[in-house]
């Protein structure tokens, strides 16, 4: 169930990132830390951002966007400084690519089995997130 971010919460992964997140991305996630949308042919699930304002937020957003992104490496192929925002419950990634110290505004989908990697928005506020 998403609920609401503060702030000072997502300036933490920004930081713990090196850059800030993409401003469509950011504005959805402080309204609601969270939830799913359906992406081509597949529901995609969202990663929290990590919240440690308190103890039911610890738990509820352990499987934050870090952590998943931390995951993925471990496959191999995963993209240099990509960050994995959402999954489709297969091993499929939507992912932010970043150039240098920015993250750039496109999604993208970076499929696990071969590494490929494709847009499918040119920002997130073209994803209807639910």
């Amino acid at each position: 169930m998403p609920f609401e971010l503060p702030e000072d919460q997502l300036e933490k992964t920004e930081n713990e990132l090196g850059a800030k997140l993409p401003t469509a991305y950011r504005s959805a996630m402080l309204k609601s830390n969270g939830g799913y949308a359906y992406v081509g042919e597949d529901s995609w699930d969202f990663y929290p951002i990590k919240d440690t304002s308190d103890r039911k937020r610890i738990s509820r957003t352990c499987n934050h966007i870090l952590s998943e992104t931390e995951s993925c490496r471990e496959f191999g192929y995963f993209p240099e400084g990509a960050i994995a925002i959402a999954g489709n419950g297969c091993g499929d990634q939507l992912i932010f690519l970043r150039e240098a110290d920015r993250i750039l505004d496109k999604v993208s989908v970076w499929l696990h089995e071969d590494g490929s990697v494709s847009e499918v928005a040119p920002d997130f506020g073209a994803i209807e997130k639910q």
